[in-house]
């Protein structure tokens, strides 16, 4: 079974059922770092490198504070190693042990959060990731026979070995992501650089001020993205399935896989890509829809967008229940004072996963330009399956 096939609610209800059946207490992890309010980032820091973690919660006398993350870090501009736990932590959602895995899901989904805690009364008693859920993923017949290529991210931002680590960085930063492929002058991959090396790199004993030479406008050496990727990373085909995917990530402990089709990169799949599979299927009323990187002073477009996603998503239910769609805003100036918006989106619906971008001046224009190439995606795929039927008569 495809992903295309899961529009049949009955099937979505099953998946739902399968997903469900999981809980909590038997995914998470009751051993788990964490550090104090007023623990210094320099130690914070050490921690995350030992444990390879992106993300580490802050708890006092068994209470969860926040999270902080090396995505916080990175979009503070010249921090001292000697800033408090305190500062740089930020809220995510809570779990119980009642809480069904994909409502826990669609958690991670909203607030980008790798882990979260999971609470009895005021106490954290575990956590639970991403990594996690997603590797039992395979032993699920509907979800490890899911093509690689249908829940893919197709719209891919890339740099090459000589290109300024603080361009990487900025394209890192823009679009909310944590990891890049670097490609070869051939379009085949070369390497992967994420949040990770650069802050693995930048940290330093508490003799370091700052970790503001990467983090912050200013790099005293401008160093090249070849001298911290890790090279020869692993990928997956295009036609492999979710599956063997979800065993690569599990057994080699890797949260990214480049996608390739005859040596060339053609996509990325990642354990959200998994994730937000997973919240696609569950029950709700409404379809969730979520904005980020929207800044402050366009926020009184919203309107305007939602009435856009709103009308597009009204067409496409008629062809497919949309479960998910999020949207995220980035905006720089590439000419002058100008303000040029690029706009990824990424819709489930009928338990497929649909994404695009756009590129242009005005952001209500830009949503518009997005919604229509998801509805003509959503059509062509309508198309490929009456084909498909027709031939198989």
């Amino acid at each position: 079974m495809g992903a295309m096939d899961l529009e049949d609610l009955k099937q979505l209800s099953i998946l739902r059922s399968q997903i469900d059946s999981q809980t909590v207490e038997e995914n998470m992890d009751e051993n788990f770092e964490a550090v104090m309010p007023e623990d210094e980032l320099v130690d914070i820091l050490s921690i995350m490198r030992a444990s390879k973690l992106h993300e580490i919660p802050v708890i006092d006398g068994g209470k969860f504070l926040g999270m902080v993350s090396y995505g916080n870090v990175m979009k503070r501009k010249n921090i001292s190693l000697e800033t408090k736990a305190k500062t740089l932590m930020t809220s995510v959602p809570t779990i119980e042990l009642a809480t069904p895995l994909t409502e826990v899901a669609e958690h991670m989904m909203s607030s980008n959060a790798r882990q979260l805690p999971v609470v009895k009364g005021n106490r954290v008693i575990g956590i639970i990731s991403r990594a996690d859920l997603v590797k039992w993923v395979a032993s699920i017949r509907q979800l490890k026979e899911i093509k690689v290529w249908e829940i893919m991210s197709n719209v891919v931002d890339a740099v090459y070995p000589g290109d300024k680590l603080e361009d990487a960085m900025e394209i890192m930063r823009r679009l909310d992501i944590r990891t890049i492929p670097v490609l070869d002058e051939n379009d085949g991959v070369f390497g992967i650089i994420g949040m990770r090396e650069v802050i693995d790199y930048n940290y330093r004993e508490k003799n370091r001020q700052t970790v503001g030479e990467l983090t912050g406008v200013k790099t005293p050496v401008e160093l090249k993205v070849e001298s911290l990727c890790v090279e020869n990373p692993m990928t997956i085909g295009w036609e492999d399935d979710l599956g063997k995917a979800a065993n690569l990530m599990a057994d080699n402990d890797i949260s990214t896989l480049p996608v390739v089709e005859e040596g060339r990169l053609v996509g990325i799949i990642t354990r959200y890509d998994i994730i937000e599979l997973m919240a696609a299927c569950r029950e709700r009323d409404v379809v969730f829809v979520q904005i980020t990187g929207l800044e402050d002073e366009d926020r009184y477009f919203m309107p305007a967008l939602d009435k856009e996603i709103g009308n597009e998503l009204t067409k496409i239910a008629k062809i497919y229940q949309p479960q998910t769609f999020v949207m995220h805003v980035a905006k720089y100036n590439s000419e002058g004072s100008s303000a040029k918006f690029s706009i990824a989106g990424r819709l489930t619906a009928g338990g497929k996963l649909f994404s695009a971008k756009a590129v242009d001046w005005d952001l209500v224009r830009t949503t518009e330009e997005l919604m229509k190439k998801l509805m003509g995606m959503v059509n062509d795929t309508k198309e490929q399956r009456i084909d498909h039927r027709k031939r198989t008569r």
